[in-house]
């Protein structure tokens, strides 16, 4: 009887794991496809910070190999990942009573062009921006730079993931 019970709960937990292998935590839908590629996000913002494309590039990498079982490829991918970074700008979002800046906006937009080689028409191009809030008198540099890119791209790469990846 033992056996059996040892048996069973056996079969029982082959058949979970099993099916938990077509569901995603992250909602991702990837269809058919194995492999990825993202190309390098150049910067054709006005303002140029040194460095944020290889970093936009790598961090958009790194959520998709993180939230699914896709593997990078540099070429010849099934979903394919390319664009732009736009816009960086920093911008006054409100006034103190001496007519200065308390606060302000570090804003980043990126383009994106998104191919699906499975099924084109899940293909789009599509605008992505978003945004960091500062107090006037800090100087954006540093471990300050570091934090405001690190929670713009978490968001755009977020809001990129689930435009091509979830019907979100």
């Amino acid at each position: 009887m033992k056996k059996l019970l040892i048996f069973s709960s056996l079969i029982c937990f082959t058949f979970l794991f099993q099916a938990c292998g077509i569901y995603s935590f992250t909602g991702a839908d990837t269809g058919e496809a194995e492999t990825f590629q993202v190309n390098f996000f150049q910067n054709n913002a006005d303002l140029v910070e040194p460095g944020i494309d290889r970093t936009f590039t790598l961090s958009l990498q790194d959520l998709i190999l993180n939230q699914t079982s896709l593997n990078l490829t540099n070429t010849n991918g099934d979903l394919i990942f390319e664009g732009e970074i736009t816009e960086y700008y920093i911008s006054p979002m409100s006034a103190t009573a001496q007519n200065t800046a308390a606060q302000n906006r570090l804003t980043i937009s990126v383009n994106v062009r998104y191919y699906n080689t499975l099924e084109p028409e899940k293909d789009f191009e599509r605008r992505f921006s978003f945004y960091y809030d500062y107090a006037a008198q800090t100087q954006l540099v540093g471990s300050d730079l570091e934090t405001a890119l690190d929670e713009i791209y978490t968001r755009l790469t977020q809001d990129i993931f689930n435009a091509a990846l979830t019907d979100w």
